[in-house]
Order: C-alpha cells, then structure tokens, then sequence
C-alpha cells in the first residue's frame, strides 16, 4: 500500500475556516427566515433585556462556525491518512450541499430585515462564524 502524504496543516485550517464559515452563514439565514433575528440585541425599541431569539441566534451561529470547523479539519486530517471510508466522505458531501442549497433556498425569498441592518447582521454572522471556525480548526489539528 502506497503511503499517503499529509496535507499541509495551513491548508487544512484554511479549508475547515472556509467550510465553517459557509455552515455559519447557511445557518445565519435559515435562523433569519424562521424568525432568529440575529440584529435583535442593537434594537432599541423592544421593552425586554435581551432578546431570547437574539441570543440564540449568536450561539447558533457560533456553536455551528466552531463545530464545522472542527469536524471539517478532522475529517480531512484523518482522510489524508486514509481513514474515512468513500461512502462516509460521499455522505458529508451530500449533507453539506444540501444544507447550503437550502440557506440559498432561503436567502433568495425577500427578507423581513430591511437591507443596511440585514448586511450589518450578515457581516457579524460571517465574523463570528469566522472566529469560530477558525478556533475550531486550530484546536483540532493541535489535538491530532
């Protein structure tokens, strides 16, 4: 058996920051169309503290952009060396295409935000799930 060579690992963290920015921003608009209004905390408006859809829409974000990045850098550590089976990577590819076409699906609809505050939250979607997939491909390839 021929032996595999790995991929860099600044290649690796590149790839799963990339992946979890993607799986942060799928969930950052379908969060938006089923009512997780992200831009909830600036509001001054509202007679509550905190809005609970706000704050459940930041951890989302963040929890999803950490874990795709780490789950992203783990899978393409272990199948450089040759671990995952065909059929288990041709399944993640099959999930993650089906979850952008349907935050694609979802952002083509016309919004509930009006437009600067609905850029304003996107671009703290995409920092945030940026950060976090970054945290998350960092701790994973130091943990491998």
């Amino acid at each position: 058996m021929p032996e595999t060579t790995p991929f860099p690992s600044r290649l690796i963290v590149a790839a799963a920051a990339i992946s979890g920015v993607l799986l942060a921003l799928a969930v950052h608009m379908l969060g938006a169309r089923l009512g997780l209004d992200l831009g909830g905390l600036w509001r001054s408006d509202t007679s509550n503290f905190m809005p609970a859809g706000a704050a459940l829409a930041w951890w989302l974000i963040a929890t999803v952009g950490f874990c795709g990045g780490y789950f992203t850098a783990t899978m393409m550590h272990s199948a450089a060396a040759g671990q995952i089976p065909q059929r288990m990577q041709y399944f993640l590819i099959a999930v993650g295409v089906l979850v952008l076409a349907g935050a694609g699906q979802a952002a083509s609809g016309p919004g509930a935000i009006p437009t600067v505050a609905g850029v304003l939250t996107g671009l703290a979607a995409l920092g945030l799930g940026a950060a976090m997939a970054f945290c998350g491909a960092h701790f994973a390839l130091r943990k491998a």
